[in-house]
Protein backbone atom coordinates (compact mmCIF):
# COMPACT_ATOMS: atom_id res chain seq x y z
CA UNK A 1 0.00 0.00 0.00
CA UNK A 2 2.81 2.40 0.87
CA UNK A 3 4.42 1.69 -2.49
CA UNK A 4 1.16 2.47 -4.29
CA UNK A 5 0.69 5.72 -2.36
CA UNK A 6 4.30 6.78 -3.00
CA UNK A 7 4.00 5.92 -6.70
CA UNK A 8 0.75 7.88 -6.97
CA UNK A 9 2.32 10.86 -5.19
CA UNK A 10 5.34 10.80 -7.48
CA UNK A 11 3.05 10.58 -10.51
CA UNK A 12 1.04 13.60 -9.30
CA UNK A 13 4.23 15.58 -8.76
CA UNK A 14 5.47 14.66 -12.25
CA UNK A 15 2.15 15.63 -13.85
CA UNK A 16 2.10 18.87 -11.87
CA UNK A 17 5.63 19.69 -12.97
CA UNK A 18 4.74 19.06 -16.62
CA UNK A 19 1.70 21.32 -16.30
CA UNK A 20 3.76 24.09 -14.70
CA UNK A 21 6.40 23.82 -17.42
CA UNK A 22 3.70 23.97 -20.08
CA UNK A 23 2.19 27.09 -18.53
CA UNK A 24 5.64 28.70 -18.32
CA UNK A 25 6.19 27.86 -21.99
CA UNK A 26 2.79 29.26 -22.93
CA UNK A 27 3.10 32.46 -20.92
CA UNK A 28 6.78 33.21 -21.22
CA UNK A 29 8.58 31.58 -24.12
CA UNK A 30 5.85 32.08 -26.70
CA UNK A 31 5.73 35.71 -25.60
CA UNK A 32 9.50 36.10 -25.89
CA UNK A 33 9.52 34.58 -29.37
CA UNK A 34 6.52 36.65 -30.45
CA UNK A 35 8.07 39.88 -29.18
CA UNK A 36 11.25 39.04 -31.08
CA UNK A 37 9.27 38.23 -34.24
CA UNK A 38 7.29 41.47 -33.99
CA UNK A 39 10.49 43.44 -33.46
CA UNK A 40 11.92 41.84 -36.59
CA UNK A 41 8.83 42.84 -38.59
CA UNK A 42 9.07 46.45 -37.41
CA UNK A 43 12.80 46.53 -38.20
CA UNK A 44 12.13 45.12 -41.67
CA UNK A 45 9.54 47.82 -42.27
CA UNK A 46 11.85 50.65 -41.22
CA UNK A 47 14.59 49.26 -43.46
CA UNK A 48 12.18 49.03 -46.39
CA UNK A 49 10.94 52.56 -45.81
CA UNK A 50 14.51 53.85 -45.62
CA UNK A 51 15.30 52.23 -48.99
CA UNK A 52 12.14 53.66 -50.50
CA UNK A 53 12.98 57.12 -49.15
CA UNK A 54 16.48 56.89 -50.63
CA UNK A 55 15.02 55.88 -53.97
CA UNK A 56 12.53 58.72 -54.24
CA UNK A 57 13.32 61.19 -57.05
CA UNK A 58 14.49 64.68 -56.22
CA UNK A 59 12.00 67.51 -56.46
CA UNK A 60 11.16 68.18 -60.09
CA UNK A 61 12.17 64.72 -61.32
CA UNK A 62 9.67 62.24 -62.72
CA UNK A 63 8.55 59.63 -60.18
CA UNK A 64 9.68 56.05 -60.58
CA UNK A 65 7.31 53.19 -61.27
CA UNK A 66 5.63 51.84 -58.12
CA UNK A 67 7.52 49.15 -56.22
CA UNK A 68 6.00 45.81 -55.25
CA UNK A 69 2.53 45.84 -53.71
CA UNK A 70 3.02 46.15 -49.92
CA UNK A 71 0.01 43.98 -49.16
CA UNK A 72 1.78 40.67 -49.77
CA UNK A 73 0.30 37.81 -47.76
CA UNK A 74 2.13 37.43 -44.44
CA UNK A 75 4.30 40.51 -44.98
CA UNK A 76 4.33 43.64 -42.77
CA UNK A 77 3.16 46.92 -44.28
CA UNK A 78 2.34 49.24 -41.35
CA UNK A 79 2.96 49.88 -37.66
CA UNK A 80 0.13 50.53 -35.21
CA UNK A 81 0.32 52.66 -32.05
CA UNK A 82 -2.39 52.85 -29.37
CA UNK A 83 -1.46 55.38 -26.66
CA UNK A 84 -4.18 54.07 -24.33
CA UNK A 85 -2.24 50.79 -24.17
CA UNK A 86 1.03 52.58 -23.38
CA UNK A 87 3.31 55.01 -25.19
CA UNK A 88 5.77 52.17 -25.83
CA UNK A 89 3.04 49.98 -27.35
CA UNK A 90 3.56 49.51 -31.08
CA UNK A 91 2.89 46.46 -33.23
CA UNK A 92 3.48 45.55 -36.87
CA UNK A 93 0.46 44.99 -39.11
CA UNK A 94 0.82 42.15 -41.59
CA UNK A 95 -1.38 41.09 -44.47
CA UNK A 96 -3.74 38.24 -43.66
CA UNK A 97 -5.00 36.57 -40.49
CA UNK A 98 -3.47 33.09 -40.84
CA UNK A 99 -2.22 31.44 -37.65
CA UNK A 100 1.43 31.93 -38.60
CA UNK A 101 0.84 35.58 -39.44
CA UNK A 102 -0.78 36.41 -36.10
CA UNK A 103 2.23 34.93 -34.31
CA UNK A 104 4.30 37.79 -35.75
CA UNK A 105 1.97 40.73 -35.14
CA UNK A 106 -1.48 42.02 -35.99
CA UNK A 107 -3.26 40.80 -39.11
CA UNK A 108 -5.16 42.76 -41.76
CA UNK A 109 -8.31 40.95 -42.90
CA UNK A 110 -8.03 40.04 -46.57
CA UNK A 111 -10.71 41.80 -48.56
CA UNK A 112 -11.14 44.69 -46.14
CA UNK A 113 -10.18 48.23 -47.17
CA UNK A 114 -6.62 49.38 -47.48
CA UNK A 115 -5.14 51.68 -44.88
CA UNK A 116 -6.62 55.18 -45.05
CA UNK A 117 -8.95 54.43 -47.94
CA UNK A 118 -12.74 54.46 -48.08
CA UNK A 119 -14.17 51.33 -46.53
CA UNK A 120 -13.31 49.37 -43.39
CA UNK A 121 -9.65 48.69 -42.61
CA UNK A 122 -10.07 45.64 -40.35
CA UNK A 123 -7.32 44.22 -38.12
CA UNK A 124 -7.17 41.18 -35.79
CA UNK A 125 -4.82 40.42 -32.92
CA UNK A 126 -4.31 37.86 -30.17
CA UNK A 127 -5.64 38.74 -26.73
CA UNK A 128 -3.28 36.31 -25.02
CA UNK A 129 -0.23 34.28 -26.11
CA UNK A 130 2.19 35.29 -28.85
CA UNK A 131 3.11 38.54 -27.20
CA UNK A 132 -0.39 39.38 -25.84
CA UNK A 133 -0.77 42.32 -28.26
CA UNK A 134 -4.41 43.00 -27.32
CA UNK A 135 -4.26 41.89 -23.67
CA UNK A 136 -5.61 45.26 -22.50
CA UNK A 137 -8.18 45.58 -25.29
CA UNK A 138 -11.08 46.13 -22.80
CA UNK A 139 -9.40 49.38 -21.69
CA UNK A 140 -10.12 51.02 -25.05
CA UNK A 141 -12.67 53.82 -24.90
CA UNK A 142 -14.53 56.17 -27.20
CA UNK A 143 -12.27 58.99 -28.34
CA UNK A 144 -9.05 56.97 -27.97
CA UNK A 145 -6.56 57.35 -30.79
CA UNK A 146 -5.33 54.47 -32.92
CA UNK A 147 -2.42 55.65 -35.05
CA UNK A 148 -0.87 53.83 -37.98
CA UNK A 149 1.92 54.62 -40.40
CA UNK A 150 2.89 53.08 -43.72
CA UNK A 151 6.22 54.92 -43.80
CA UNK A 152 4.94 57.91 -45.77
CA UNK A 153 1.81 58.98 -43.86
CA UNK A 154 0.49 58.99 -40.31
CA UNK A 155 -3.18 57.93 -40.08
CA UNK A 156 -4.96 58.85 -36.83
CA UNK A 157 -8.23 57.07 -36.19
CA UNK A 158 -10.57 57.84 -33.27
CA UNK A 159 -12.63 55.13 -31.61
CA UNK A 160 -16.39 55.66 -31.83
CA UNK A 161 -17.76 52.46 -30.31
CA UNK A 162 -16.60 49.48 -28.28
CA UNK A 163 -15.42 47.24 -26.93
CA UNK A 164 -18.48 45.48 -28.33
CA UNK A 165 -18.92 41.78 -27.49
CA UNK A 166 -20.14 39.36 -30.13
CA UNK A 167 -19.67 35.80 -31.41
CA UNK A 168 -17.08 34.59 -33.93
CA UNK A 169 -19.74 33.98 -36.59
CA UNK A 170 -20.69 37.67 -36.58
CA UNK A 171 -18.52 38.45 -39.60
CA UNK A 172 -20.55 41.57 -40.41
CA UNK A 173 -18.41 43.49 -37.92
CA UNK A 174 -15.81 43.96 -40.68
CA UNK A 175 -18.28 44.98 -43.40
CA UNK A 176 -17.48 48.24 -45.26
CA UNK A 177 -20.22 49.86 -43.15
CA UNK A 178 -20.68 47.59 -40.08
CA UNK A 179 -24.36 47.47 -39.15
CA UNK A 180 -23.81 47.61 -35.37
CA UNK A 181 -21.11 50.27 -35.45
CA UNK A 182 -23.49 53.20 -35.60
CA UNK A 183 -22.14 54.32 -38.98
CA UNK A 184 -24.85 55.05 -41.52
CA UNK A 185 -22.89 55.48 -44.74
CA UNK A 186 -19.55 54.96 -46.45
CA UNK A 187 -16.48 56.38 -44.74
CA UNK A 188 -12.90 55.60 -43.86
CA UNK A 189 -13.25 53.25 -40.91
CA UNK A 190 -11.07 51.00 -38.76
CA UNK A 191 -12.16 47.81 -36.99
CA UNK A 192 -10.07 46.01 -34.37
CA UNK A 193 -11.00 42.49 -33.25
CA UNK A 194 -9.69 40.12 -30.58
CA UNK A 195 -10.83 37.09 -28.60
CA UNK A 196 -12.87 37.03 -25.40
CA UNK A 197 -12.64 35.86 -22.65
CA UNK A 198 -9.00 36.61 -21.98
CA UNK A 199 -7.89 32.97 -22.19
CA UNK A 200 -10.68 31.75 -24.45
CA UNK A 201 -12.15 32.25 -27.89
CA UNK A 202 -15.90 31.74 -27.49
CA UNK A 203 -16.56 35.42 -28.23
CA UNK A 204 -14.98 38.43 -29.89
CA UNK A 205 -14.40 41.99 -28.73
CA UNK A 206 -14.72 44.71 -31.35
CA UNK A 207 -13.97 48.42 -31.55
CA UNK A 208 -14.84 50.70 -34.45
CA UNK A 209 -13.11 53.95 -35.33
CA UNK A 210 -13.14 56.59 -38.06
CA UNK A 211 -10.18 58.26 -39.77
CA UNK A 212 -9.77 61.58 -37.98
CA UNK A 213 -6.66 62.99 -39.66
CA UNK A 214 -3.58 62.26 -41.76
CA UNK A 215 -0.11 63.75 -41.65
CA UNK A 216 3.00 63.29 -43.80
CA UNK A 217 5.75 61.43 -41.97
CA UNK A 218 8.23 64.21 -42.71
CA UNK A 219 5.99 66.61 -40.75
CA UNK A 220 6.67 64.69 -37.53
CA UNK A 221 4.58 62.55 -35.26
CA UNK A 222 0.88 63.35 -34.86
CA UNK A 223 -0.39 65.00 -31.72
CA UNK A 224 -1.79 61.72 -30.39
CA UNK A 225 1.75 60.29 -30.08
CA UNK A 226 3.30 63.31 -28.36
CA UNK A 227 3.64 63.00 -24.60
Amino acid sequence: MRVIVRTASELCITVGTVIVLFVVHLLFWTGVRADHAMGQQVDALHQRWARQEAGRPARGQAPQAPTAEPYQDGEPFAVMYIPRLGFTWNKPVLQGTATGTLKKGLGHYAGSARLGQTGNFAVAGHRRTYGDPFKDFPRLRRGDAVVLTDGTTWFTYRIDKGPYKTVPTDVEVIDPVPAKSGYTGPGRYLTLTTCDPEWGHSHRLIVWAHLDSTRPVEAGRPEALRR
